[in-house]
């Protein structure tokens, strides 16, 4: 198996997590409930992606690692879809307490977050909407190679 399906398997997760914890704890950009779904898939593609390294000759880790970076995708489609209005989703809001202090009023003052609305934008693309263009892409990618791999064999 090609190391560059082994390794974009661990990128496109490892980077999507790690942009989101940056804009949270640096930028401030609390999750929604659907930005923790779309988390979800990417920590089991770690894992996926990680015993694919390690047993390298087993394609089938990758192939799991990629369809869990499709499935955070898909969800990160849906997710955009409910910012920009085009269809409705989960009527829920998330919020993020801090540590410390009152519990009660911890809760209360913690920001609440909305799923229908996108905190951040770039060309009019919202972080789930990123989501979903760089893990398809990824995962498309990811099969790809590993078909091209099997071809060859």
């Amino acid at each position: 198996m090609r190391i560059s399906a082994r390794l974009l398997a661990l990128a496109v997760p490892l980077g999507l997590l790690g942009g989101a914890y940056i804009s949270q704890y640096v930028f401030g950009l609390y999750p929604c409930e659907m930005c923790w779904w779309q988390r979800y898939p990417h920590f089991a593609a770690l894992v996926l992606a990680l015993i694919g390294l390690v047993q390298p000759g087993q394609k089938l880790w990758v192939w799991l690692a990629g369809l869990a970076i499709l499935a955070s995708g898909l969800i990160g489609g849906f997710h955009a879809g409910v910012e920009y209005n085009w269809w409705e989703g989960i009527t829920g809001c998330a919020t993020v307490a801090q540590a410390g202090g009152d519990p009660l009023a911890a809760i209360l003052d913690a920001p609440i977050v909305r799923c229908d609305v996108a905190p951040w934008t770039l060309f009019g693309i919202s972080l789930a909407g990123f989501n979903f263009l760089i893990s398809t892409t990824g995962a498309l990618a990811i099969f790809a190679l590993l078909r091209r791999e099997g071809a060859k064999a």
